[in-house]
């Protein structure tokens, strides 16, 4: 008998070595140094609910016990008001903490915590959890961040991923400022060219801040300006530098994210930016500086683009954008970073193939502005996307040969990958190639009449950008739509009603509701179940209340701060819609990746319990925009 102790002194350090890798597996715990994990776990109880029972009640004293739950599943209800039935507020799955909220505001819960099937939970005392919010940095910063710190933490993950792939560490989101590795080489505009390729050969740099006696830049002179000069002007060493120089350059503070200067090179096709500090010179920006380690130059792609001669070159671009998508996530672009980058060179794919195409059948007669819809217009496409545009022109003898200039235009649109839209809005379609008149005619007859496919057209055309043209002339019409929109109660509810007739695949029994069958078994679609409902929440509100931003984002914020939405909640929404956005352009990723075609299905059961953790409290903040939506509708 004498082994019976030491046989139980084994039982139980199995028990605690299981707890342990249990713990390990979720935030925070997972970066928790082992001295503060075991103590944890010496003062941990395993805890046993039954199915039904209620773990805390928002009726009586402070929440004196800490919960991560390791079987089974929670729910928050609120309960009804005049006998109205409690509504699910919130759902609790295994590997999460309860309740942060409360035990750092020392209150009860606001919500009743009741157990729909048996679980088991390990529970702390509030002293416990006191004493590691004091002392443990991990532990307290998740606490005080809650989702957000999740939300972070996920990012980081997949940054980590992709850059184990790529093998860099470089981050999109440091600033500028971080890069410029010596003194800006500068000069006053009175000294001669001559002295200033000197200067330049002296100090081994490529180009040459032309700066004031403020020391503020004003202008830029570089190697390539010339080049370009040289071959008409002849070499002229005795004039002054500000003769060759390019005047205003661009510069931006040094505060600014490596991302929007990258985006800055892409548009305006420069080489160099100039860096500031309220408006002094700090430094000089190169290309290389910002891509050094980049197997892709983001501004030779834009260059590729604007001067290609051939679809075929077209194609290598789009290809190209493929692996610089890769590159941005490696370097911890966010997604709408990478979206609004995906739509700036889509626009210029746009741009060209109009140019291949009148350069074949003839250029348009008269001004036309090319329209976008959807998520083009919003900025907010993936690689896996289709066409969504439209033409709008002054003259009625101008519409045949742009419908065939434009048909054309979607032809070879689609064979670069921005695929033939199914229900025809494209430009090349008499519906979508219309006079102002026209379209004003339509966006207000939809408004009007609001039947069903009047509504279907709305979600689609509501969200409108112009991507050349006359953007003066459609911002008049949409500044109409919005106030003929506001007024209308009727046309407001329908949409709403419209809104909400997706809604988010939570599941009541198991964490998520999934396909049974078909070609995607155990799935659902990232994109029509989980970011459709939240850009349609916003896109109602923002009608509702006259609100002009197209993008999701945009318009979260705005109703923010037009005191239409809580801070707390706009946030929320803005860091779901994000973060599903992310997850689906790693799908895409990785699917390319692998080889597959790329699509929105997602099997949650390929992520990790974090990445699962955090898809479902997004799809949960899409619930709570749902109803937000349902009670303002009166519906």
């Amino acid at each position: 008998m004498s082994d019976v102790p030491d046989r139980s002194r084994e039982a139980a350090q199995m028990h605690s070595d299981s707890l342990s890798r249990f713990m390990r597996q979720h935030p925070p715990f997972d970066r928790l140094p082992d001295a503060e994990l075991q103590y944890l776990l010496r003062q941990a109880r395993l805890v046993f609910h039954p199915s039904g029972s209620t773990l805390l009640h928002p009726d009586g004293e402070p929440v004196r016990q800490f919960f991560l739950l390791q079987q089974g599943r929670i729910q928050g209800l609120r309960r009804g008001r005049n006998g109205e039935p409690a509504r699910v507020q919130f759902e609790i799955g295994v590997g999460e903490c309860f309740p942060l909220a409360a035990l750092l505001g020392e209150r009860p819960t606001r919500t009743e915590h009741v157990a729909v099937e048996d679980v088991f939970c390990l529970v702390w005392s509030s002293d416990d959890f006191a004493r590691l919010v004091r002392e443990s940095e991990p532990f307290r910063e998740f606490a005080l961040k809650g989702v957000s710190g999740l939300l972070a933490e996920v990012g980081r993950q997949m940054q980590q991923r992709a850059a184990g792939q790529l093998g860099s560490d470089f981050s999109m989101a440091q600033p500028i400022g971080s890069l410029l590795a010596r003194q800006p080489v500068q000069a006053a505009p009175t000294l001669t060219l001559g002295d200033a390729l000197k200067q330049m050969e002296r100090e081994q740099v490529s180009s040459l801040v032309i700066v004031n006696s403020a020391k503020k830049p004003i202008g830029i002179f570089t190697l390539r300006d010339l080049r370009r000069r040289l071959a008409t002007e002849g070499w002229r060493p005795e004039l002054p530098v500000s003769d060759w120089m390019t005047p205003s350059p661009i510069h931006l503070e040094r505060d600014v994210p490596v991302f929007q200067a990258a985006l800055v090179l892409a548009e305006r096709g420069i080489t160099h930016i100039v860096v500031t500090h309220q408006g002094r010179l700090q430094g000089v920006l190169s290309e290389r500086d910002l891509f050094q380690l980049q197997r892709l130059s983001l501004v030779s792609l834009a260059r590729g683009i604007r001067h290609a001669t051939c679809l075929d070159q077209l194609h290598d671009s789009r290809a190209a954008l493929s692996q610089l998508v890769e590159q941005l996530l490696a370097r911890g672009a966010s997604a709408g970073q990478i979206t609004q980058l995906i739509a700036r060179f889509n626009d210029q794919l746009v741009q060209r193939v109009q140019t291949l195409v009148s350069l074949r059948l003839g250029a348009p007669a008269g001004a036309v502005t090319w329209l976008c819809f959807g998520s083009e217009a919003r900025e907010e496409q993936t690689l896996h996307t289709d066409q969504d545009n439209g033409l709008w022109f002054d003259s009625e003898a101008q519409r045949p040969a742009l419908l065939r200039w434009a048909e054309a235009v979607n032809r070879d649109l689609d064979t670069l990958g921005l695929s033939w839209c199914s229900g025809g809005i494209m430009a090349g379609q008499p519906a979508c190639c219309l006079t102002p008149a026209e379209w004003r005619s339509r966006f207000l007859g939809w408004l009007r009449e609001p039947t069903p496919a009047n509504l279907l057209n709305a979600v689609i055309f509501f969200d409108m950008r112009v991507v050349q043209g006359d953007v003066e002339a459609v911002e008049v019409l949409r500044r109409d739509i919005l106030d003929e929109a506001a007024g209308s109660d009727l046309f407001l509810r329908l949409l709403s009603e419209e809104a909400l007739r997706r809604t988010p695949p939570l599941g009541r029994i198991r964490d998520f509701r999934l396909s049974k069958g078909g070609d995607h078994p155990h799935t659902f679609d990232l994109k029509l179940e989980g970011l459709t409902p939240l850009v349609d929440g916003a896109r109602v509100l923002a009608l509702r209340y006259g609100i002009s931003a197209v993008s999701t984002v945009e318009r979260f914020q705005a109703l923010v701060h037009d005191n239409r939405l809580r801070a707390v909640d706009g946030e929320a929404y803005v860091e779901a819609f994000q973060h599903l956005q992310l997850l689906r352009l790693q799908l895409h990723h990785e699917q390319a990746r692998d080889g597959q075609p790329l699509s929105n299905r997602l099997d949650p059961d390929r992520l990790n319990p974090l990445d699962r953790r955090i898809l479902r409290e997004c799809l949960r903040q899409v619930e709570r925009l749902q109803e937000d939506v349902k009670v303002r509708a009166g519906l």
